[in-house]
């Protein structure tokens, strides 16, 4: 545009950012502040307390340390009870192993008072033999077992003393009736007698078989002298087998 006398007019407008900027910026916090109390009206219109609310949190987070606190104890109860169930299966595995103890050394002066009556047994110094030991171990099969004899000179052994000796097992059978094993049944026919010849002592060893259904209750060893005027000499002993 130009004026009257023919010169162009000249506009001189004032160009501010900053100014533009704040306002703009004052509006979204005012548009920000309105919808934050829009929001807080509307959870006030549906109940919701925010002082309430915070009550509520202070009372669950007192709550969780409660039940965090009685977790605690609770597993200390129980890592306390399992030490004393622990202890009680050790306590309880002693005394087992010491009542087996005991049984084996009852067993085994059970057969000490046996042999101690068998050296005065009638006919062993006559035989001049006696037997000094008698235990059982357990075979590699079941039902078999190992029967140990241990034979001693009761004279001067101023000679060989030779012989054998007869081994059985009494007891009962699967129906209760009473029953005598001898030497031959126990080893199938392939052993009659176990014959010795020494000046001072002899071990003898023998594996024998118990047939199915048998109970054995007691072992007989008769010792035999080679002399035909001398009569065997007898011992019996409780059927104790001991561990291997």
């Amino acid at each position: 545009m130009r004026s009257s006398d023919g010169r162009p007019n000249l506009v001189i407008r004032a160009h501010s950012p900053t100014r533009r900027l704040l306002f703009f910026g004052t509006i979204l916090v005012i548009a920000a502040l309105a919808l934050y109390i829009v929001y807080e009206y509307g959870r006030f219109n549906a109940g919701y307390d925010r002082l309430a609310a915070a009550q509520q949190r202070t009372e669950l987070e007192v709550e969780i340390e409660r039940l965090s606190k009685s977790n605690r104890e609770l597993r200390t109860h129980l890592a306390e009870l399992d030490t004393i169930r622990i202890g009680r299966a050790r306590e309880q595995a002693e005394v087992t192993r010491t009542i087996s103890d005991l049984q084996a050394q009852v067993a085994k002066q059970t057969q000490e008072l046996a042999f101690y009556r068998g050296i005065v047994a009638q006919g062993a110094t006559a035989v001049g033999v006696k037997v000094q030991q008698v235990h059982i171990t357990a075979g590699t099969k079941a039902r078999h077992f190992i029967m140990h004899v241990a034979l001693v000179r009761t004279v001067r052994p101023d000679s060989v003393a030779i012989g054998s000796v007869a081994l059985s097992v009494d007891g009962t059978t699967a129906d209760g009736t009473p029953q005598t094993l001898d030497l031959p049944a126990l080893t199938a026919a392939k052993q009659k007698e176990l014959p010795f010849n020494f000046r001072y002592f002899e071990n003898l060893d023998q594996d024998v078989a118990l047939p199915a259904g048998f109970k054995p209750e007691k072992m007989a060893v008769e010792v035999r002298s080679n002399k035909k005027d001398v009569a065997p000499a007898s011992q019996s002993f409780p059927w104790a087998v001991e561990a291997s």
